[in-house]
C-alpha cells in the first residue's frame, strides 16, 4: 500500500494568520488545519470576509502564516528561504484569478510562457509547450494577439493555460468567473475542471456560489476565520 504522505498533494497545520491594524494585530485565520488529496478538485466557500482569498493567499505561498505549519508536496515551507518559496511556487503551484493579470504589453503565446521562462526552459520549448496548451483550450488562433484585443472569457482561459504551464500539482482558483457572464463562465470552468483531472492535479476554488461549489469532490465551509464543516467524499 502507498505511504499516505505521498497521495498529500498538500498539508496545513493549524494555520494562524494575523495583520497589523493600528497599534495592534487583528487575526483573520484561527487555527486552519486541512489536507489536500492527490488529483482533488475542492471548493472554498464562506460569507465575505470569512478568510478564503487570505487562506488561498497562504496556501499558495503568497503570504506566510504567522504560525502554523504547511507542507507542500511533502517539504516543510517555514523553513525555505525567500528564493526556495518563490521556486518551489513556480515549480508546484498555479493561479487563476477573478481577474486575468496578463501583461497587456506581451502577446498571449507570451503571457502563457513565463512561468517556463521563470523555471529556465528556453524560449524555444516554452513557445512550443505554450503554443500547444493554447491549442487545447481553443485558442490557436489567437497565439500573436495582446490580450486586450480578446473577450472577458477568452482572456480567463489565456490565464488558465498560464496557470497549467509548469504542470502544477496544485491549482489555486480565487473567484475565476466572478468577473464573467453566465456562460462565458460556465466554459472556464469546465476547462478548468477538464484540465485539472487531465493532470492529476489538486485544484482550490474559492467561490461565493453554491452551485459552482457542489460539483467539487469536497467542499470547506469558512466562516470567521474558522473552518465550520469539511465533510470528506
Amino acid at each position: 500500500m502507498a505511504d499516505v504522505e505521498t497521495a498529500l498533494t498538500l498539508s496545513a497545520q493549524e494555520l494562524i494568520k494575523r495583520f497589523p491594524q493600528g497599534d495592534g494585530e487583528v487575526e483573520i485565520l484561527h487555527g486552519i488545519t486541512l489536507d489536500l488529496n492527490e488529483g482533488e478538485i475542492v471548493a472554498i466557500i464562506g460569507p465575505s470576509g470569512a478568510g478564503k482569498s487570505t487562506l488561498l493567499h497562504l496556501l499558495g505561498l503568497m503570504e506566510q502564516p504567522s504560525s502554523g505549519t504547511l507542507k507542500i508536496q511533502g517539504v516543510e515551507v517555514q523553513s525555505l528561504s525567500p528564493k526556495e518559496r518563490a521556486r518551489l511556487r513556480n515549480e508546484y503551484i498555479g493561479f487563476l484569478f477573478q481577474f486575468h493579470h496578463l501583461l497587456p504589453e506581451l502577446t498571449v503565446l507570451e503571457n502563457v510562457m513565463l512561468p517556463h521562462r521563470i523555471h529556465g526552459s528556453s524560449e524555444h520549448q516554452s513557445a512550443a509547450q505554450a503554443a500547444m496548451l493554447l491549442d487545447t483550450i481553443g485558442l490557436r488562433g489567437h497565439l500573436h494577439k495582446k490580450p486586450m484585443t480578446l473577450s472577458g472569457g477568452e482572456q480567463q482561459r489565456v490565464a488558465l493555460a498560464r496557470a497549467l504551464m509548469n504542470e502544477p500539482a496544485l491549482l489555486l482558483a480565487d473567484e475565476p468567473t466572478g468577473n464573467l457572464d453566465k456562460e462565458t463562465g460556465e466554459g472556464v470552468l469546465k476547462l478548468l475542471w477538464e484540465e485539472s483531472r487531465r493532470r492529476n492535479a489538486t485544484a482550490v476554488i474559492v467561490t461565493h456560489q453554491e452551485e459552482i461549489a457542489r460539483r467539487a469532490d469536497r467542499i470547506i465551509r469558512l466562516r470567521d476565520g474558522k473552518i465550520e464543516s469539511s465533510p470528506g467524499h
